[in-house]
């Protein structure tokens, strides 16, 4: 007669060994996205923001949206150029990024338009550490664009 002390252990031991045998008890580990990826996507992000305040802005003030169409247009232009840059297979927004919000604010004035062309533009230097050399030309050339933005809508009134 078997004791109950040698089934316990080897039932044990069989349970042990079929659940370090079984192939699916791993999680799969989700490779790292490229650094330059994430770039891209979280600059096509805060492009795609910049496009919409110039929307709102044109919506809200009627007298001013020719004026700042041509400062969207390229704002647009921006986008299909940094789309080109991303692989087919690339998040279409950054990991951990809050879904994008469009503002609730009724009116975007010029000066709140100068302030984020500013920012956008100060950014770029910060955002040449992670990328290659063909996405740093296009960045210092997004840059320097947003630059001259910046300086056009201060002279708006």
């Amino acid at each position: 007669m078997i004791s109950r002390r040698a089934l316990l252990g080897a039932s044990a031991g069989l349970a042990l060994a079929g659940c370090a045998a079984s192939p699916g008890t791993e999680t799969a580990v989700p490779e790292p996205l490229d650094p330059q990826t994430v770039l891209l996507t979280g600059v096509i992000a805060a492009k795609e923001q910049m496009v919409s305040l110039y929307q709102q802005a044109t919506l809200s003030d009627a007298d001013l949206a020719a004026t700042l169409r041509p400062f969207q247009q390229r704002h647009l232009a921006h986008l299909v150029a940094l789309r080109r840059h991303l692989p087919e297979d690339a998040p279409s927004a950054p990991p951990g990024s809050p879904a994008p919000v469009a503002s609730t604010a009724p009116d975007v004035s010029v000066a709140f338009l100068r302030d984020a062309e500013r920012k956008a533009a100060a950014a770029r230097s910060r955002q040449l550490t992670d990328a290659s050399p063909v996405l740093s030309q296009l960045l210092c050339s997004i840059g320097a664009c947003e630059a001259l933005h910046a300086a056009a809508l201060g002279r708006l009134r």
